[in-house]
């Protein structure tokens, strides 16, 4: 069957999923599937239908050999769980730069013209960027104010030229927020449930936010009708507070409430202060007018409410 992707029309895709395995990819797979796409699982473990290292460019292009594709998505990370240091991002931040670059030699390999890649918000930069709402046209990829910053902006804005700077591809990027969800709120019960899950006053602070659900449905949504070249923020309604968040989690759950702390008390968790020091509210208007998306849950509240009905966490 062939596909005219720039009509952005839902015919049936056939799918290279790098990182099918994660938490995302397990989330798109689902979604992918149930519009009617083949989905080829493309990773290291053992459950993929094609086992490969993104990092191992030439075992890669072995892996994907006689293989065609209409589309390649990017949602591979080397997170096995939420970084704490700055060191914890450091094999993403080399997966986003030289995985990336290997994923679009195999992409070209099999015939892709569509590349999806996962991006995220803070390529916007960390810190404090007060009232203002961010939009796709802000500067994404500036330079970070420390060494440890500076690599991970790199690997977002080397993964984001990688996606819309290979000829031939029609690369677009979605800019997620915080994940949480199925999958992805689990590991912090256990903390929650035995207290050890110190959250700092958010005095203000607020993140954007996105359910693992909400977000698969929006990479179908790229991979049907997003536009060449372009970038999308993908985030809920309603931006808040890691800890607002974590406290949110401790009530739908009826597990205990977490300790406040003072933000400085985090400054050992060097990745996850600079994570909680950040004010970032994103749109996410041009998601709905060109793609179509929305989010089914406008606030974490409403997603965590949601899987506590459905008994998806226990």
């Amino acid at each position: 069957m062939t596909t005219n992707h720039s009509e952005g029309n839902s015919q049936s895709r056939t799918v290279l999923l790098a990182g099918a395995g994660g938490v995302l990819g397990r989330h798109i797979t689902r979604a992918l599937t149930e519009a009617g796409h083949q989905v080829t699982g493309l990773g290291r473990g053992p459950r993929n239908d094609i086992q490969a290292d993104l990092m191992d460019r030439d075992a890669l292009l072995r892996a994907v050999d006689g293989h065609r594709f209409d589309t390649v998505i990017h949602a591979a990370t080397a997170l096995s769980r939420p970084p704490m240091r700055h060191r914890d991002m450091h094999a993403t931040n080399a997966l986003r730069i030289a995985g990336t670059a290997h994923l679009v030699e195999a992409a070209r390999a099999t015939g892709a013209r569509r590349l999806v890649a996962e991006s995220m918000v803070f390529g916007y930069g960390y810190g404090d960027h007060g009232e203002r709402v961010i939009t796709e046209d802000d500067p994404f990829g500036p330079h970070g104010r420390s060494r440890e910053l500076e690599g991970h902006i790199a690997g977002m804005r080397t993964k984001e030229q990688l996606t819309f700077g290979t000829p031939g591809l029609e690369g677009i990027a979605l800019r997620f927020g915080l994940f949480y969800g199925p999958g992805g709120t689990d590991g912090l019960l256990p903390m929650l449930r035995k207290r050890q899950l110190p959250v700092p006053a958010d005095h203000g602070r607020v993140l954007p936010w996105i359910e693992l659900t909400d977000a698969a449905r929006a990479v179908v949504a790229a991979v049907e009708r997003g536009r060449p070249g372009q970038a999308y923020n993908i985030a809920d309604r309603t931006p808040l507070g890691f800890g607002a968040y974590t406290r949110c989690v401790a009530e739908e759950f009826g597990l205990p409430k977490p300790m406040t702390v003072p933000l400085w008390l985090m400054r050992p968790m060097s990745y996850a202060h600079t994570v909680m020091s950040t004010t970032l509210r994103v749109s996410t208007a041009k998601a709905e007018r060109e793609i179509g998306w929305t989010p089914v849950h406008p606030a974490a509240r409403d997603g965590l409410a949601a899987m506590r009905a459905a008994g998806a966490l226990t």
